[in-house]
């Protein structure tokens, strides 16, 4: 291999397995022309992608600009929150610094993939690269991807281009359509373990990375995006609500944490779930006697939580999350579904 082509999976930590996969793809010349890569938030998989696409079209740089974390892609991603609806139909949300290269992220409010990002993609697919044999397209995300945009995407997922490598990502394959699925060759990307994250952390030379480390439960990406200052915030809210919800408080220290949510109109109910999760999962480890918990400067909290609630309360409590993320797709109010969980939980 030429070593611009290794250069393109350098320094890329973790699921080594689906790296060389790639790489012997390209090596023989033999690439599906569609690819899931399914697994965790923050795991790396449109990095990966990327990284399979400079090695494909070259132009590493390029493609590297559309990478989403980036500062000004974030702007504009949540800018774009504010237009209409119309508006977003009207300029489909797309990066494409490479011209052979395209992403399609999800947009607006909801964050979703949209029908008229589908039907661009659509457009765009017949077109011959710029340069080179191929164009990659990536969409990352595709299990936000609405009812009609998927249906969409299955029509060029059918016949798609001879020249069109297509990149999905998603959290779990199977929130997808069976039809898109069967039209993919899958790769599940795992988390990371310790010894990778610390070397990565390392590499990335981020503030406080034990507790990054910690929190980020094997996510590279979760690691070094973590606002540690909003997510503390959030958290003193969430463990009150499952104080309350628990027993060990009355409802009404719930109420100012409630109203302070309420002003933070720009915080996604999402946002707060998280870390919900978070904090269920460290409860369920103390109630099983797992002594190493995500977050320790809390965990006198935890402990006093787990043992007031039993695993049928903790199990009711993440199928209640569980149903509000999917609430939060059609733009649920955070106070209200919020409240709601604290009265359930409580009365049961």
């Amino acid at each position: 291999m030429s070593a611009p082509f290794e250069a393109s999976f350098e320094n890329y930590y973790g699921n080594a397995d689906v790296a060389l996969a790639l790489r012997k793809m390209i090596r023989a010349a033999k690439i599906p022309q569609t690819l899931l890569f399914s697994g965790p938030e923050g795991i790396g998989k449109a990095t990966l992608a990327r990284r399979f696409a400079a090695a494909l079209l070259g132009g590493a740089e390029k493609i590297e600009q559309d990478d989403l974390s980036l500062q000004a892609n974030q702007a504009l991603v949540e800018d774009r929150e504010k237009w209409t609806s119309d508006k977003r139909n009207d300029d489909p949300l797309v990066f494409s610094t490479h011209p052979d290269f395209t992403t399609f992220a999800p947009d607006g409010p909801l964050r979703q993939i949209t029908i008229a990002q589908m039907r661009l993609l659509k457009q765009r697919a017949p077109l011959k690269p710029l340069h080179g044999d191929w164009r990659v397209f990536l969409i990352d995300s595709i299990d936000r991807a609405n009812e009609q945009a998927a249906n969409s995407l299955l029509k060029t997922l059918e016949e798609p281009p001879p020249h069109l490598i297509l990149i999905l990502t998603a959290r779990n394959a199977y929130d997808l359509l069976p039809t898109i699925r069967s039209r993919a060759v899958p790769f599940y990307f795992g988390r990371l373990n310790a010894d990778a994250m610390h070397s990565f952390l390392q590499a990335r030379r981020v503030d406080q990375p034990e507790r990054r480390l910690a929190l980020a439960d094997g996510s590279p990406g979760a690691a070094v995006s973590l606002d540690l200052e909003a997510y503390d915030r959030r958290r003193g809210a969430m463990l009150a609500l499952l104080k309350v919800a628990g027993g060990l408080e009355p409802f009404g220290t719930w109420m100012k944490h409630c109203e302070s949510i309420a002003a933070r109109r720009t915080e996604k109910l999402e946002q707060y779930l998280e870390v919900l999760y978070l904090l269920l999962g460290d409860v369920l480890r103390l109630e099983h006697g797992v002594e190493e918990v995500r977050n320790q400067d809390v965990e006198r909290d935890l402990r006093a939580l787990a043992g007031r609630v039993s695993f049928d309360w903790l199990r009711r409590a993440v199928e209640r999350v569980d149903a509000l993320v999917e609430l939060a797709r059609r733009n649920i109010q955070k106070p209200i579904a919020l409240d709601a969980l604290a009265v359930e939980l409580r009365s049961r």
